[in-house]
């Protein structure tokens, strides 16, 4: 594998990650770095970016799509849709720098767009949560490798 198709892999799994479909970009970026495949430094860019931009994704879902939240094939179940909307009330557009987490980082976008949310301060928010937390795996990764 190229380094260049191990960059697009990482920012493909980093994108679809964001977008409620099941992915691992976190083992992508930790796997990639103990293969000893490209700057860790722009591999810590290309998954930040790739999920930001998924993010995005689901921002534009909540922004022009939530009136069919209800409908089978709306990127969020209406409890986690809910959960969201009602965290996303209580703590604001600062919510948003734990998009990176499981479970209710996802909906937290989508409910983001949903109450409007000005895209450009979602994606700032967005980025510095999910930048300190793929740093973290990156950390953790290098520890790992050097340790090996």
């Amino acid at each position: 594998m190229t380094d260049a198709a191990a960059y697009g892999g990482l920012f493909a799994s980093a994108f679809f990650a964001a977008t409620l479909l099941p992915g691992s970009s976190e083992a992508a970026l930790a796997g990639l770095l103990a293969a000893g495949r490209g700057d860790p430094g722009l591999l810590l860019a290309v998954a930040t970016v790739g999920n930001v931009l998924g993010s995005v994704v689901n921002w534009l879902c909540g922004r022009f799509l939530a009136a069919f939240r209800d409908r089978r094939w709306f990127p969020v179940a209406p409890r986690r849709y809910d959960q969201a909307i009602g965290w996303y009330a209580r703590w604001g557009r600062w919510s948003l720098l734990f998009a990176w987490l499981p479970i209710v980082g996802d909906p937290l976008t989508v409910a983001a767009g949903t109450l409007k949310t000005p895209l450009g301060g979602f994606v700032v928010l967005v980025a510095i949560g999910k930048l300190a937390r793929y740093a973290v795996v990156l950390a953790l990764a290098q520890s790992w490798v050097g340790s090996a």
